[in-house]
């Protein structure tokens, strides 16, 4: 696996968040959009993406106490990122606790967990505790499982159908839908239950990266979170296009690109070992 290759799968989310920041409260149900505006930026599920690598890296333990750190310190340095009102708050607080939440913010940043992961019980132990420390409903910590799952898999070479299979009798989604029959009824949805099903089918749907982002934002709702779970399972299975990759790049902010560097180097010496 080449560096470039790594480099993509952990771009996958990213790159979805940004894309969909522009149509979050401006929602669109068609698949042609522009995909980068003037106005297009990363959002807070970029920055607690990165702040799950950021605790990969440094902490050997993978002990809550670390990560809770990790994602205070990079959230206080972006406080206008975007975070819904009691995650903001979580972040403010001297000891935050898990508010139980069953908001998909739990499945928006887990998937450095999937790339990191050398087993599937790694990922989903490792899941679990970055969901458990703010979103600790059962539905958050499924959520969250069910992406890194997700990822893991398809990292490992899965097929479409392996993964649904296991996402399906695993978790209980229902991902025997079409996005086409989803769009319709969709509304604004950031419950892991509403959305987290929704961005896999999107990956299932799809057949190449950007077609995957395409159908995950024409569904409308929290687009830019949708992108990022969907962005970040497609990313292990198709190539992203190295003008969107540019694209991404010159949004990202120094520290920021920096972190996503050195994860990937740590992933890089991972499948060395």
């Amino acid at each position: 696996m080449k560096n470039s290759k790594l480099m993509n799968k952990m771009l996958g989310a990213i790159v979805g968040d940004i894309i969909g920041s522009v149509y979050e409260f401006q929602n669109t149900d068609s698949m042609d959009f522009e995909m980068f505006t003037q106005w297009s930026t990363f959002t807070d599920d970029s920055v607690m993406t990165l702040a799950i690598a950021k605790w990969l890296m440094e902490d050997e333990e993978h002990t809550r106490q670390h990560l809770i750190r990790c994602m205070q310190a990079l959230g206080r340095r972006y406080p206008r990122a975007g975070y819904g009102g009691d995650f903001a708050w979580w972040l403010r607080q001297e000891n935050p606790q898990p508010y139980n939440s069953w908001g998909n913010g739990a499945g928006m940043r887990v998937s450095p967990v999937g790339l990191y992961a050398k087993t599937l019980d790694e990922a989903l132990e490792l899941a679990k505790i970055t969901a458990s420390v703010s979103h600790n409903h059962p539905e958050g910590i499924k959520g969250a499982q069910a992406i890194a799952a997700s990822v893991f898999l398809c990292k490992e070479g899965k097929s479409k159908q392996e993964i649904m299979d296991y996402v399906e009798n695993s978790f209980g989604y229902n991902l025997h839908r079409t996005i086409a029959e989803i769009r319709p009824r969709y509304g604004f949805d950031v419950s892991c239950q509403g959305s987290v099903p929704e961005a896999i089918i999107a990956f299932l749907e799809g057949n190449s990266f950007e077609e995957v982002i395409r159908l995950a934002i024409s569904l409308g709702g929290d687009s830019d979170t949708i992108g990022c779970m969907a962005g970040a399972i497609a990313a292990c299975m198709y190539p992203i296009p190295e003008e969107i990759v540019s694209s991404c790049d010159r949004i990202l902010t120094d520290d920021l690109r920096e972190i996503n560097n050195q994860f990937v180097m740590l992933l890089k010496q991972r499948v060395s070992a």
